[in-house]
Formats: C-alpha cells, sequence, structure tokens
C-alpha cells in the first residue's frame, strides 16, 4: 500500500471503532459521505484491499499499441543508434510518422538497452596526459584571484606561465585583476627572459577566445591571440580544467605555501610581491621542478623584426569622420589637418593603446597627430565586468565615490537627515530652530 492508503485506512478504522465521526473523516480524506460510506462498506466486507487502486498491476488504458513500439524501437535501432531520445523522437515524426512522446520513446530506449540515463552512467574519466618532452614546446597559463596578502591588503591575480615538460614556474606576476593588459606585459617578461615558445595552453577566457558565436565585428581572434600569431605562436585552449592540470595544482601549492611566504616576508602590496618573485621562482622551481624527457630548449629567440612594443597593444579600427575625428573608448579623437590626414575621410585607421598608458593612431603603420577632444573617466551605469575584473572594477568605484563631494557621499554625514521632534525631542526638526529657542532669543 502507497502512504495515502494507509492513511486512508488509518481513518477508516477509527470511525469503525467509532473514535470519529463520519464527517471529521470526510474532511481528514477529502471525500464526500457517500464515498466515506463505500469506503467502509468495502472495508467491512473485502478488508484493507478493498482500498487498494484496481488499476494497479495493470496496463495504462492510454498506451500506444504494442506494435508503435517495436515499430519505434526497430528504426531507432537500425538509424538512430546513437541518437538520443528527443532528437530520436524528432526524426521519427519528421521522416516516418511515427509521433512518441520524447518520455515515453526514452522509456523504451533505456528498457531496451539503447539508452542510458545520466544517473546511471559512468563518470567520465580523466586519465593524466603524458607530458611535453621539450622545454618551451607548450606552456600553460591562467590566473588566480586570491587573497594573498590574507588580511593586509587587498584580494590580487597571479598571472602564471607553467612549462608543461618541467612544472617549472617560467613567469608570476601579481596584478590587480586578470586582463588582457596585464597578459600583454607577463608575456613580454616572458619572451624577454626565455625567448617564443611553440605554444600557449590556456583556458577558455575571453581573453584568449572569442566565445560569441555571433560576434558583432572582429575576424574571430582576441586581441591577445592577434599578438600571438604575430609572434608565430599558438595558442590553444583547453575543454576543461583537468586539461590543464599542471597549472591547476601549481595554484593549489601557491596559496598554499606562497601565501605563508609571503606573510613571513612582510610582503602586503602587489609591488613589493613583483619584486620579491624572483628569490620565491628560483626556490620553487628547485623543490618542484624536473628535468625535461629530452634535453633540447624549443624556445626561440627573439627576431629584429619582432616589436613588442606594437605587438603587445590593445589594437581596433576606426573609421574617420568628415570631420577628421574618431570615436574610441568614449572619447573623441581630433586628427591635425595634415595632408595625410585629409585623404583619410571614411577609411579605416588602427587606434593603438598600449599597455603602459600611452595611445596612438596609425593608417598602414604610420602614426597620426591628434588630440583628445573629450573624455568621461567613469564606470558607466549597468556595465558589463567580466567576474575576474569585478574586484578591480569595484576598487575604481570607489575611489570614484570617495572623492565626491560631502553632500554626494552615499551615507555621509552631510546626507543625513535632521532628526524630528519623535525621534530626539529637543533638538532641531528640518534644519529649523526649536520654538523656545526662538522665543528666548531676542532676551
Amino acid at each position: 500500500m502507497s502512504k495515502p492508503e494507509f492513511s486512508r485506512l488509518e481513518v477508516l478504522l477509527r470511525v469503525q471503532s467509532g473514535r470519529l465521526r463520519v464527517a471529521d473523516a470526510c474532511v481528514l480524506i477529502g471525500l464526500q459521505r457517500r464515498q466515506v460510506f463505500r469506503l467502509l462498506r468495502g472495508l467491512k466486507r473485502d478488508g484493507a484491499t478493498s482500498l487498494l487502486s484496481q488499476h494497479r498491476g495493470r496496463p495504462s488504458n492510454h498506451r500506444l499499441p504494442a506494435e508503435v513500439r517495436t515499430l519505434a524501437l526497430s528504426i531507432v535501432r537500425e538509424q538512430y543508434a546513437d541518437f538520443g531520445p528527443t532528437l530520436a523522437s524528432e526524426k521519427l515524426a519528421e521522416h516516418h510518422g511515427c509521433s512518441v512522446s520524447r518520455e515515453t520513446l526514452r522509456g523504451w530506449m533505456i528498457a531496451d538497452g539503447l539508452w542510458q540515463d545520466r544517473r546511471h552512467r559512468l563518470p567520465s574519466p580523466h586519465q593524466p596526459r603524458r607530458r611535453r618532452d621539450c622545454l618551451g614546446e607548450l606552456v600553460q597559463i591562467d590566473g588566480s584571484e586570491h587573497a594573498w596578502f590574507e588580511d593586509r591588503g587587498p584580494s590580487c591575480t597571479v598571472l602564471a606561465f607553467v612549462d608543461d615538460a618541467t612544472s617549472r614556474l617560467m613567469q608570476l606576476r601579481f596584478v590587480a585583476s586578470e586582463s588582457a593588459f596585464d597578459y600583454f606585459r607577463s608575456t613580454r617578461a616572458y619572451l624577454e627572459e626565455h625567448g617564443k615558445p611553440v605554444a600557449l595552453y590556456s583556458d577558455k577566457h575571453s581573453i584568449f577566445r572569442v566565445n560569441s558565436k555571433d560576434a558583432a565585428g572582429g575576424d574571430g581572434v582576441t586581441q591577445f591571440g592577434r599578438a600571438l600569431s604575430a609572434l608565430n605562436i599558438d595558442i590553444i585552449c583547453a575543454n576543461s580544467p583537468q586539461a590543464k592540470g599542471r597549472i591547476e595544482r601549481a595554484f593549489g601549492t601557491l596559496q598554499d605555501r606562497m601565501v605563508k611566504e609571503l606573510r613571513l616576508a612582510g610582503v602586503s602590496s602587489i609591488a613589493a610581491a613583483n619584486a620579491w618573485l624572483p628569490g620565491f621562482i628560483t626556490a620553487y622551481n628547485r623543490r618542484f621542478g624536473r628535468d625535461p624527457a629530452n634535453a633540447k630548449n624549443l624556445h626561440r629567440p627573439l627576431s629584429p623584426a619582432d616589436d613588442l612594443d606594437e605587438i603587445l597593444a590593445w589594437r581596433e579600427e576606426r573609421t574617420v569622420t568628415r570631420n577628421l575625428t574618431l570615436h574610441y573608448d568614449r572619447m573623441m579623437l581630433l586628427l591635425d589637418p595634415t595632408p595625410l590626414t585629409r585623404g583619410l575621410v571614411r577609411k579605416k585607421v588602427e587606434v593603438v593603446n598600449y599597455p603602459d598608458g600611452r595611445f596612438a593612431v596609425q593608417f598602414e603603420g604610420t602614426a597620426l597627430g591628434f588630440r583628445v577632444f573629450d573624455k568621461i573617466q567613469t564606470v558607466q551605469p549597468g556595465a558589463i565586468v567580466d567576474n575576474k575584473r569585478l574586484s578591480a572594477v569595484l576598487e575604481q568605484v570607489k575611489a570614484q565615490q570617495a572623492a565626491y563631494a560631502a553632500h554626494r557621499q552615499r551615507g555621509h554625514a552631510a546626507r543625513r537627515r535632521p532628526p524630528n521632534n519623535l525621534e530626539a525631542p529637543g533638538l532641531p526638526s528640518k534644519g529649523r530652530a526649536p520654538h523656545h529657542a526662538a522665543v528666548a532669543a531676542p532676551a
């Protein structure tokens, strides 16, 4: 018996014994008096089995004929053996005129062994991948936001470059947030110290990969990807965190050991931490690094054509208007009216934003003179902010709000509503002097 049937049996037995009135039993069971008396007669005649549903164990009156089930499963087995129930039901209705709901087909396929529900599937194993053979063949990159300075400073992000063949820390850098410009600076330091690796291995962050299939513009390559392509370095995106487990495990070690080392060294700022890092990297690599399977170093030296200033920069195209102006990052840039710029009306130019804060406007590599007409240095309401940059943006918002006048700051004493006489009797109400003070003033 089911739980509702047991509850109904208990109520009916109490009515039979005289401990419960029929009217109260109607309320408890939710039936009319006629139905309660019918149940009592059945209970007296056949016992508790009379309360069982007569449809139990019988096929449903609405079930599909066995011929439909046989036909649907035969078609699925022959043509759609690797299809899921949803797609298979769509194909059956579209191409074979066999309309079966997806849940009905799901039950048939599970019973016939053609489909396995998620609960009974074996978990996907993440087997370890063999290391690359040579140093510089594959370098894993990622960022980790953490309370690196504990309560001595704000949370920040560490960008790490870990060699896949040796597990060595090739580059570490403390930054405010994980952004393209910070990756430009870290990549430049890596290239100047070690040279160009064969490939970088990253996650699917928007810095490394265009995740929107319906991007409004661009060529499907991010700014960081364009820079690496110019340097002849491949960028590979992992499909899961387990795929780049080398750097994920390194961050687990760093979040334990480096936090304590920073505490012992008394470091509590990003600038001091970056100055302290070289000694820690050397000690870490001596402790956790290993020799590569092949002693060959695949790092390539920078060539004279590799102008890192121009390559590791944010570049966007803009169209020059008839007034020799263009818009970039909520700024209006006015081009100097030279013979060259006068011929660029309705043509594309490149706005170059360098990691050190410089701007440039270029046409086919030639720098154009310009001046900034207007710029709004605030965070726009409703601005879309990446999750990994949220902490840095909040710090910017706090700094902007702190610069406001006192009467514009939320919670400032100058903005508080004066108390009324009910809240504080005898104190000024709405900024006016009390009546007794006004009367006593002439005396």
